[in-house]
This record gives C-alpha cells, structure tokens and sequence, in this order.
C-alpha cells in the first residue's frame, strides 16, 4: 500500500509538470478555444452557484436557535465566511465571461483563473480564501456540498449528525462544543474540561437522534491500516485498499485532565492528506490489541478529505 501511494503521488507529480510546462496560448486548430471552453464552464459553475446569504434573515434565524450559545456563534462565523467565498467565485466567473468577450480587460487575477479553470485546477485566489483540493470539480462539489450543511443548519435546525470536513475552522467546532458541555454542568471550569471520543457502529444514515451529550462526527477517513466495525478497534489495512471509512465517532467532553489510557492509540486528525501542524485538527483515541508505538511506526492517521 505505501508503495501504490509513492507511485501514484511520483505519477502526479510529473503529470502536474508536464501540465505546467504547456503552451498557455490558444491555438489555431480546428477544435474549441480555451477561451470557449472556460467561458462555458464559467456559465454552468454560475448557474450552479447557490444564492447569497440575506443578513438579517440569518440574523433573525440564530436569534430564535440562540445566538449567544457557543455552535450558533461558530455557526455565524463559519457562514461569513462561506458568504465571501461565494461572492469571490462569483465576482470572478462573471468578469471573466466579461473578459473572455473583450467587454473589461483581462487582469492578472483573471488570467491566473482561466489558465487554471482549463487546467481543471482552483483558481489560486479561490485558494486563498478558501481549501486545498486536486481538481476544479472536487473544489466546487465541496463548496456546494459545505453550503448545503450550513444552510439546513441555519433555516431548518441543528444537524443530528455533523460532517467535520465541511467546516473551514474544525477545532473551532470542538473548542465551541467543548463550552456547551461545560456551560451544562454547574462547577465545570474550561480549563479542566477534556475532549473525549468513542467510536460508534454506525453510519450517517442509521442514526436519527443527537446524542444526549456532545456530538456525532462522520466523514473520516483512516490512513495507514483499517478499522474492524465488529470489536471497534484498529487493525491492519487490507492490500490494494489505501482508506478506510470511519463509522460516526461520538465527540464529548470530560470533567478531567488525567493523562489518556496508554494502551490506546492517540490517532492524529487532519483536514487534508498533506499532514502538517497547519491541516492538525485533534487527536481521537482508538481501541487496538497491539502496542500503540506500532500504528505510529504505520504513519496511521484520520482525514477529513482524501482528494
């Protein structure tokens, strides 16, 4: 498995320098311009877009959910930043169309995104404002789909299940959880408040209610070995298969700030497969029969997103 990822990441980085190092003009041929083609693509992305945020009903709704609880006030800030992720994109799509017809003229900016958009890469100021990913449709599929889950949060109530990989500020998220809790019983204090986690059996789709405390998690993914859904615990990843999808993990808090159980893995979240301090999320605890040392030696982690 660590050779089939050596080689596929080697086979992508000669296909992004190759990809690099084409002629950017358009040719004379017979066939479509890069001009048309992205213009089309601009057009469909547009239609797709989903609508802007209206301020005051977003304000109207949080005060009804309770605007002064620690996830609505996540909820606000995660939304202004959608809010400008979209009107960038937008901004963006309509003056290149405007570019591409003559109408404004082409500026840097504008010309970064047509080389790109053909490329089928993100625009390097979308990424800027926004997430890493391999390819345009990748990109706009996950804007499309983090809208979705703020805005059925907003206007149709808070979600029984939450997808950690939707969220632009995760450890925000479980910072805000971790204060509802304390906020909840009487003589807790943040500071001696601990995040906790225990893995469920179950699947976005089999679950109905909230828990009666803290929240379910789905969306991650485990790199390095594979889960056993029966005992709940880690064990060796299977040949040829690279990611194993996690069942809804249970994250709470406990009034304790004892070390962890040593005979448990501490497996490091990350937002994106490139693990640094700056996509480090937490860190969740994993039942195994084995030493713990031995899945770090594996390189075992949890994604958020595996493209």
């Amino acid at each position: 498995n660590a050779d089939i990822t050596y080689q596929t990441n080697t086979a992508k980085n000669v296909l992004d320098t190759i990809q690099g190092i084409q002629p950017k003009d358009s040719g004379g041929g017979s066939g479509e311009t890069r001009e048309s083609v992205v213009y089309k693509l601009a057009e469909e992305m547009l239609g797709k877009l989903p609508n802007d945020y209206i301020p005051f009903e977003v304000r109207d709704r949080l005060k009804k959910m309770g605007h002064l609880q620690p996830l609505n006030i996540f909820l606000k800030q995660e939304i202004d930043r959608m809010q400008r992720i979209i009107t960038i994109v937008r901004i963006t799509l309509m003056d290149l169309k405007l570019a591409i017809e003559g109408t404004i003229i082409m500026s840097e900016n504008l010309r970064d995104a047509l080389d790109n958009l053909f490329d089928a890469r993100v625009p390097k100021r979308w990424v800027k404002f926004s997430w890493q990913s391999s390819t345009i449709g990748f990109w706009f599929t996950e804007l499309l789909e983090r809208n979705t889950q703020f805005h059925s949060w907003v206007f149709s109530g808070r979600p029984v299940v939450f997808w950690m990989t939707g969220f632009f500020n995760p450890q925000g998220f479980l910072t805000a959880m971790r204060q509802e809790v304390t906020r909840a019983h009487k003589g807790w204090a943040l500071d001696t408040v601990a995040l906790h986690n225990d893995f469920t059996k179950f699947f976005k789709e089999d679950i109905n209610t909230p828990p009666p405390e803290g929240v379910y998690v789905y969306g991650l993914y485990l790199d390095g070995a594979s889960w056993d859904r029966r005992q709940c615990r880690l064990c060796e990843s299977h040949p040829k298969v690279l990611n194993t999808v996690l069942p809804i993990v249970h994250m709470y808090a406990i009034n304790s700030t004892a070390a962890k159980d040593p005979k448990l893995y501490q497996c490091p979240v990350y937002k994106k497969p490139n693990r640094t301090d700056l996509t480090f999320i937490t860190t969740v605890l994993m039942k195994t029969t084995q030493n713990p040392d031995h899945w770090i030696l594996r390189g075992v982690a949890a994604l958020c997103d595996i493209k």
